[in-house]
């Protein structure tokens, strides 16, 4: 949220404690968000207003606790009152409800669930620079994920609903023939390429709980005789095939530290040809900014996924000269990187690397 500026003599004042009241409850609302995209709410709200009485019969809720739920997100400014007793959606709640294009609903029950959870033990990664979920579940995040099919659903189902990498439109592909997708997802990335580039064949490679709904968004768009899904790790060197024109690596090294992420780029080391490529898509961390520097909107979001990443896993972003030097520790040199486009969201950049 944006900060209002200092008062006069510096010292703070009636805007400053309610900014920071809207910080320190911030926790409250997403809590509240996450309870009412688990009730089912947003859906039965998708066609109308509806009263609480109605909305507490069809989740099995309690009203009175619902309506107080209800009220304080009107007050918050995520909900409307159409008439007493009865609640709308507004336009940002409308991302809750399950078939919304690119849904927001499967982020809200992560964050509600595995996220929150790993933040109330924050303390734990600020003492021994270890991921808190780790502390809290006794096992890593994507080992938690392997098993507890639910929670790894709705893990790739968030990840799944996140929009392509803008700078992919930036990036010269032309005379493409195979590309390989490598942690792909629901093939989104790989969807938009084969897309462009309608005599070119993909392959997804992927984790076999990711597969099926891969399958399915592939074969929606029309794709599925044009891609070979392999389920599988991308540790596993058996696993990622050999000899394509272009490999593809979206949001998947940040999730790792450096020995896991060079052991990802050697996978596909061995596999691609010596006049195949790699492009990562990645956020690029700059430099340490001036002290002065205020942070836009933009930089705070990524600067808070940075911070989730700490509580959660091992990864981190990194700057383009620590991408550089894990490249180059896997047997790659960067040819070219397409910057994020300025208007993007937290966009990520694309590094194009080639064998040496």
């Amino acid at each position: 949220m944006t900060q209002p500026a200092p008062t006069g003599d510096g010292q703070p004042g009636i805007a400053e404690r309610a900014a920071l009241f809207g910080v320190l409850t911030g926790g409250w609302i997403a809590q509240a968000c996450y309870a009412i995209t688990k009730l089912g709410i947003p859906d039965l709200l998708a066609d109308g207003p509806r009263t609480v009485d109605d909305l507490a019969a069809a989740c099995d809720a309690d009203p009175r606790a619902l309506h107080r739920t209800l009220r304080a997100l009107t007050a918050s400014g995520l909900l409307l009152r159409s008439a007493p007793r009865s609640f709308a959606l507004t336009a940002t709640t409308r991302l809750l409800c399950s078939d919304y294009r690119r849904s927001s609903r499967a982020t809200a029950l992560m964050f509600g669930e595995e996220v929150h959870g790993a933040f109330g033990e924050i303390m734990h990664t600020l003492r021994t620079g270890q991921p808190a979920f780790e502390h809290l579940h006794d096992v890593p995040f994507y080992d938690y994920l392997g098993e507890h099919p639910e929670a790894a659903t709705t893990f790739h189902a968030a990840m799944g609903a996140a929009a392509v990498p803008a700078a992919l439109a930036a990036c010269d592909l032309a005379g493409l023939r195979t590309v390989v997708d490598i942690g792909g997802g629901e093939g989104g990335l790989l969807a938009k390429v084969l897309a462009r580039h309608r005599t070119a064949h993909g392959t997804l490679v992927e984790l076999p709980e990711s597969i099926d709904l891969a399958r399915a968004r592939l074969t929606e768009a029309g794709l599925a005789d044009r891609v070979d899904l392999v389920a599988g790790s991308f540790f596993d060197e058996r696993t990622v095939p050999a000899s394509a024109d272009l490999y593809t690596l979206s949001r998947v090294l940040h999730n790792w530290d450096d020995p896991s992420a060079v052991a990802i780029l050697h996978r596909v080391r061995q596999a691609v040809p010596p006049d195949g490529r790699l492009l990562l898509f990645e956020y690029l961390e700059d430099h340490e900014e001036p002290a002065t520097a205020r942070p836009g909107p933009f930089a705070a979001q990524a600067k808070l996924i940075d911070l989730l990443m700490l509580v959660m896993v091992d990864g981190h972003d990194r700057t383009l000269d620590q991408y550089r030097d894990l490249l180059t520790e896997a047997g790659f040199a960067i040819r070219s990187v397409v910057a994020a486009p300025s208007h993007a969201s937290r966009s990520e950049s694309a590094i194009e690397a080639v064998p040496v």
